[in-house]
């Protein structure tokens, strides 16, 4: 086990937008984030597993699965598959002249998986954007802008969800503190800090989120906080004081009553548990 959460970067730094088939060749991967980048995964072929945080969902033909940048995934396939892979990064929302693009990933990104129902268009869709973003380079325009938004548009249309998920959609402040939280290496547990980050006060910042998702700021902060550590717990032979300090934890037993506090065992007992 690695001392630390192996980081992977699929995309060049000057481009904000990749999309290519699916690798076959990949069957087996480690434990990784992204660095930074929103990937979706369409596979129209292949059997066996992926896994998420902590999750393991089945792989079947015709799945979408979608991977936010702070959370670790891996593979474990069992034949060959066949689709294909978009990398979004942030930048591209600072870049784009069509806002709903930002819309369409949020109610997205709030998933782990769906099933789609028909594929023709969502295949052809993927085979004119790789051809598109190939010829255009680096460079965002119209066409690549209308592409990808009709691709996110059917895959959102044809999807069905596993599990029943909350319609209502966040794209205010809140929806920015999550952003922030996400892109934030080294959390810290304190909402004032962020808040101030986001140009505002924790007041504002509380109100914001019980008004768009009817959770306190400090909860959302929370959770943040509780799934990066059982991720480190899983995925690194740190220390549990180790974890407790890259958390922003002075004291590894203040750590260990928060931990018990919202998952009701230690952070050494959820990681003996997950072995």
């Amino acid at each position: 086990m690695s001392s630390s959460i192996i980081i992977k970067n699929k995309i060049t730094e000057d481009k904000l937008l990749k999309v290519s088939p699916f690798k076959k060749e990949i069957r087996i991967t480690k434990p990784h984030k992204h660095n930074s980048y929103f990937e979706i995964i369409f596979l129209s072929k292949g059997s066996g597993y992926h896994y998420i945080d902590s999750q393991r969902y089945q792989v079947v033909p015709d799945t979408v699965f979608f991977v936010r940048k702070e959370q670790i995934h891996y593979w474990q396939l069992t034949s060959e598959p066949d689709g294909y892979v978009v990398i979004i990064k942030k930048g591209l929302f600072e870049q784009s002249i069509d806002k709903e693009i930002k819309s369409l990933l949020y109610q997205l990104s709030k998933n782990a998986i769906l099933y789609v129902k028909e594929t023709n268009s969502i295949l052809k869709l993927f085979e004119i954007l790789v051809d598109e973003n190939k010829m255009q380079g680096n460079s965002l325009n119209a066409i690549i802008e209308g592409l990808l938004k009709a691709l996110l548009a059917k895959i959102l249309s044809e999807g069905g969800r596993p599990h029943k998920i909350k319609s209502k959609t966040e794209t205010g402040l809140c929806h920015s503190f999550r952003e922030l939280l996400s892109q934030d290496y080294k959390i810290k547990n304190n909402v004032a800090y962020y808040a101030n980050k986001l140009n505002t006060s924790a007041q504002n910042l509380n109100m914001s989120c019980k008004k768009e998702l009817n959770l306190t700021a400090s909860s959302i902060l929370s959770e943040f906080i509780i799934n990066e550590a059982k991720r480190l717990l899983i995925y690194t032979d740190q220390t549990v004081a180790e974890i407790a300090y890259s958390l922003n934890f002075n004291d590894p037993s203040h750590f260990n009553k928060y931990f018990k506090r919202f998952v009701s065992i230690t952070p050494q007992k959820y990681r003996l548990n997950s072995l």
